[in-house]
């Protein structure tokens, strides 16, 4: 076990020290976090309020179709909260002395991570309302997990397992 944090240690250090000398791209790696996770918010919204917009005209045919959009997604991310807090998992830079390329000031809380499970849902929710929509969000969750794990705020651990319980809370939502 320890072999395998020494080799995450080296693996950060190096990668880290490489952007370093490229500001530009620690700058891109922030802004990129943020916007997936503004983009993914604010896809959801739209989803919802697009699936409401199509569907005004039978309320409670609308009502027994959004809400499972709404009341899935919130109870995963309430057990995921949940879990995540029992756990209180450390993060990267509570482990090691590493300096995390996106700023963050909370320890522990980091196993599974929140923004994969939401990334996840999220893209399984637009998939389930329209596809193209789904993939393109879909391919912007690896990103976001890719740049969480660049930028020093979880191991690919906590990725893969907010990835695994939005995939099985979306999952959910097909047998709705």
């Amino acid at each position: 076990m320890m072999d395998s944090k020494f080799n995450y240690y080296q693996f950060y250090t190096a990668l880290s020290n490489w952007l370093s000398r490229y500001p530009r791209l620690i700058t891109v790696l922030r802004w990129t976090n943020r916007a997936v996770v503004v983009t993914m918010y604010v896809a959801y919204l739209l989803i919802l309020a697009g699936v409401c917009w199509r569907l005004r005209a039978v309320p409670l045919v609308g009502l027994r179709t959004v809400a499972p959009l709404v009341v899935i997604p919130g109870l995963g991310f309430f057990l995921v909260s949940f879990f995540r807090h029992r756990l209180n998992a450390p993060r990267p830079y509570d482990e090691w002395a590493i300096d995390p390329l996106i700023s963050r000031e909370k320890h522990g809380d980091s196993l599974p991570s929140r923004h994969a499970f939401s990334a996840t849902v999220i893209s399984l929710v637009a998939w389930r309302v329209a596809w193209p929509l789904g993939v393109v969000l879909l391919v912007l969750t690896v990103i976001l997990g890719l740049v969480r794990i660049i930028g020093g705020v979880h191991y690919p651990r906590d990725i893969i397992a907010g990835v695994l319980c939005g995939v099985i809370c979306g999952a959910c939502l097909w047998l709705c």
